[in-house]
């Protein structure tokens, strides 16, 4: 559900709930469960899971306190530092804010879902309502503490190691979360931490205290997450989200993703004109980056996306080889430098390939947490995924893990749908060898295609070797001893062209033989400039292609909205920023339109409309094509196998 309305978290009423939290810090009572207790009782008494379960909280009035535990950890560490043990103050600071918060929000839970009346009429509740009220109680106790261990993980997941596995190998879960009431839920995980704090191999550094307290509050979130079916009366937590006052701070829902903690990833600095051939490639790049830059910081949307100019989600395909990496860095690299110049913040934020997970769930959970930070608009995003096929393969392909179909689900509900919001800041790049190999849904929202088709003319091959060779040059002058081809400047060829006209060469005839029939037998029934033309090769192409939908003619028709608007931005509003990219929306949107009218007067609607037809239907031609061509190759390599083994099998019967 979308998050449609969002509340201030007043600084002013956290700072009248921070006595109960420490209160809570200072002194819990907890009676262990008979589950938690006897858990791994066969284990060697030097277990972690053991000694948690004899942990002592048998008896009602034992008190367990954490602030107590954390003056004898600093005690303990200090034998070995003379140095304030920083982590370990962070961490209780992380804790006491942590508990603030999680009350206030389920202060707030108890007036939102009529929790609080139905406590205050407690004793006289028929069994429905007694129902209710326990019903309730549970969700408010279960969003508490999820509020808390968002909180604690927002202030120190950016100071954890990054690598967090040799804790978690330490970390031997949490034997028991209760969410019967607040009370309990509090007193319950504070006396697992307590006991983990007092355990003396699991913290041995202060460093190791940050760490832990990560380790533990993420399980007390996975453990929320695990239970999020069984909780009712939710509609008052998904429907809004809550902001704390100065803060970025956000708590959206049950939703387990920490805003602002995205962090721009290095990149090798690249320029277009190091990249041989690819001149689709180069322009479809260069035209990107000018549109990103048009963003409006002050409006959040971007003029170009009014003028359907802009490509929230995109794909470059080719073959092994050809530079789809140089690619991406050289984007990166030319909206970095933009940006340092404008003042603008820049965000690159390409896709881990450690996405998929074994864990249930977990791969959707690394997914969302890496599709949030494109819904931040307060910066430039380019998010590229490389070898795309790897996360986001046709999921009706035999063998595709739990784990691809998770992340292709995230993705699809944050391209378009409820959570699709894109103020036209960020543009998300699919590189990939086999673009047959992509799920058909991920490739019907990919708004703008182009082929990275590496070195194809005799200057693109001599350019590519002059690359090479001229670092030897530079070292050993006249060490190449070889003749320059005559009338020809190293690199002259590898320049940016103009418009996408200048690189199709004006070429709308199909390529691929299935399209090539469908539409000479549309063009004997009509002319390429009746409107008529256009629905009966879209019709007969669907015939062919099953798969082929309104949403690919209205990708073809975005396709045809970028021709529209195929001019280049002029030299000096990159040289003067207050020409153009310093205005204001309004201002920015007329200077635009301007330009699009004088760059449509040498234009041809129905030209550019059959070109872009063409170049998009034969894209889905070959992708199809190449998809069906693997699947008999597949077949046939099978059934040779077979009649191999049958021989084999009639030879030893002999």
């Amino acid at each position: 559900m979308e998050h449609n309305s969002t509340f201030p978290i007043k600084l002013a009423e956290l700072d009248a709930l921070r006595n109960e939290a420490t209160s809570y810090l200072k002194g819990v009572q907890w009676e262990q469960g008979g589950k938690a207790k006897s858990r791994d009782k066969n284990q060697k008494d030097e277990s972690i899971l053991l000694y948690l379960s004899k942990a002592n909280g048998n008896t009602a009035n034992e008190v367990v306190s954490v602030s107590k535990s954390i003056l004898a950890l600093k005690k303990r560490l200090l034998i070995d530092s003379v140095a304030i043990p920083l982590n370990l103050n962070h961490s209780l600071y992380a804790l006491q804010e942590g508990l603030t918060i999680g009350i206030w929000l389920k202060d707030n839970y108890f007036d939102a879902s009529g929790l609080s009346s139905l406590n205050e009429r407690k004793s006289t509740l028929d069994a429905q309502q007694r129902r209710e009220y326990d019903s309730k109680l549970q969700t408010a106790t279960a969003y508490m503490l999820h509020g808390i261990a968002y909180r604690i993980l927002f202030e120190l997941k950016p100071l954890a190691s990054d690598d967090l596995s040799v804790m978690k190998n330490k970390f031997a879960g949490i034997p028991e979360l209760s969410v019967m009431t607040p009370i309990k839920g509090i007193s319950c995980m504070l006396f697992y931490l307590d006991k983990y704090l007092n355990h003396p191999e699991i913290i041995t550094s202060d460093a190791e205290v940050l760490n832990f307290t990560v380790v533990f509050f993420e399980a007390i979130i996975a453990e929320i997450q695990l239970r999020l079916s069984s909780f009712e009366y939710t509609e008052t937590i998904t429907d809004r989200t809550y902001k704390l006052e100065k803060s970025e701070f956000a708590v959206s829902g049950w939703e387990n993703v920490l805003e602002g903690t995205a962090k721009s990833v290095e990149f090798n600095k690249i320029r277009f004109e190091e990249i041989v051939g690819n001149r689709d490639a180069k322009h479809f790049a260069k035209r990107l980056t000018e549109r990103m830059l048009s963003y409006d910081f002050v409006a959040k949307k971007n003029p170009f996306q009014e003028l359907g100019g802009f490509m929230p989600v995109f794909m470059g395909y080719g073959i092994p080889g050809t530079g789809k990496s140089m690619l991406i860095a050289a984007i990166a690299t030319k909206l970095k430098e933009h940006c340092d110049a404008l003042d603008i913040p820049f965000l690159f934020h390409p896709m881990p390939d450690t996405l998929i997970s074994t864990f249930q769930g977990g791969s959707a959970e690394k997914m969302v947490q890496w599709m949030k930070p494109l819904q931040d608009s307060s910066k430039l995003i380019f998010a590229p995924i490389d070898d795309a096929e790897n996360n986001l393969q046709e999921r009706t392909t035999q063998g595709v893990s739990a784990g691809v179909k998770e992340v292709i689900g995230v993705f699809l509900r944050y391209t378009e749908g409820a959570y699709a919001i894109n103020y036209g800041n960020s543009s998300i790049g699919l590189f990939t060898n086999l673009p047959e190999m992509l799920d058909k849904a991920v490739i019907s929202r990919v708004q703008g295609r182009f082929k990275i088709d590496g070195a194809r003319t005799i200057p693109d091959f001599i350019d590519q070797d002059y690359l090479w060779w001229s670092k030897f040059e530079k070292t050993m002058p006249n060490f190449v001893n070889m003749k320059n081809p005559e009338n020809y400047t190293y690199l002259s060829e590898q320049g940016l062209a103009k418009n996408l006209g200048e690189i199709l060469n004006q070429s709308d005839e199909p390529i691929e033989a299935k399209i090539v029939e469908i539409y000479e037998e549309t063009e004997a029934k009509f002319g390429t400039d009746q409107h008529l033309f256009f629905a009966e090769l879209y019709q007969r192409v669907q015939k062919s292609f099953p798969f082929f939908s309104s949403r690919d003619i209205r990708n073809i028709q975005s396709a045809i909205s970028l021709r529209l608007t195929d001019f280049d931005l002029p030299e000096e509003w990159f040289s003067d920023p207050a020409l153009y990219f310093k205005k204001d929306y309004d201002t920015k949107f007329s200077m635009l339109k301007e330009l699009m009218k004088q760059n449509m007067k040498g234009l041809n609607f129905s030209d550019i409309r059959r070109q872009e037809t063409v170049r998009y239907l034969d894209n889905v031609a070959t992708i199809a094509d190449t998809d069906f061509k693997r699947k008999v190759e597949g077949r046939v390599h099978d059934l040779n196998v077979q009649l191999a083994a049958n021989k084999l099998f009639d030879a030893e019967r002999k």
